[in-house]
């Protein structure tokens, strides 16, 4: 065979790879990203159920860093001072020197829901990205109803729009907003202390998750 044939051939596949590469890298690596988490989420969840493990905590919060202050100062002393309720959260409880994606996924699937504490800053941060993507996966693999939503802030639905998951979750479910709660703090927390006690039964709204926001922002 000819060697100079040979090395085309060679060159030509390594050309091709090395364009192959750089196109997945720059448009497909985050969802390749993705996949990868959700896999090892699914393989977390086979062994979870196997082992019969139970939950270590009654929710993981998941939230951004600019909001820590909030979750300290409001949420803390609501849920787990008043009410009782065992919280995990990743700047308290995850353990050190473990990869943050094992301590993402074992809050997540170690809590019995997920409370996400939604914020413009939320929505840009890759880590709270990645936290809601596996959190909706365990919802729809489980169909179980492990997942809260509580807006820190009203956002109109047209800045959705990017978040394609996020908006299909707002659609489908009922949510908590913590600025339409105004001077009503207490019956608020109470509305997620009940959101907390919900069963498994997995469905589109809860009469238990409210106020929501407006009807015409939901369009």
């Amino acid at each position: 065979m000819d060697v100079s044939f040979l090395c085309f051939i060679s060159s030509t596949c390594l050309v091709v790879l090395t364009l192959l590469a750089s196109f997945l890298y720059q448009f497909l690596r985050w969802q390749l990203v993705y996949a990868y988490h959700l896999f090892w989420a699914f393989l977390y969840d086979s062994s979870k159920r196997k082992s019969g493990a139970s939950h270590r905590y009654d929710a993981f919060i998941s939230y951004n860093v600019d909001d820590e202050a909030w979750v300290y100062q409001e949420m803390l002393p609501a849920l787990e001072g008043e009410q009782g309720w065992r919280l995990c959260l990743h700047h308290r409880d995850f353990q050190p020197g473990q990869p943050i994606v094992d301590n993402i996924t074992d809050a997540i699937y170690g809590s019995r829901k997920t409370i996400c504490v939604i914020t413009r800053r939320y929505l840009q941060s890759e880590w709270c990205s990645r936290e809601i993507q596996m959190a909706s996966f365990r919802l729809f693999d489980e169909q179980k109803d492990v997942l809260v939503l509580l807006f820190l802030e009203d956002i109109p639905a047209h800045q959705l729009s990017p978040y394609y998951r996020m908006r299909k979750l707002v659609k489908k479910r009922t949510y908590l907003s913590w600025p339409q709660a105004g001077q009503h703090t207490g019956v608020f927390w109470q509305n997620v202390g009940r959101a907390l006690e919900t069963g498994d039964t997995l469905t589109e709204t809860n009469d238990l998750l409210t106020p929501r926001l407006a009807p015409e922002s939901r369009d």
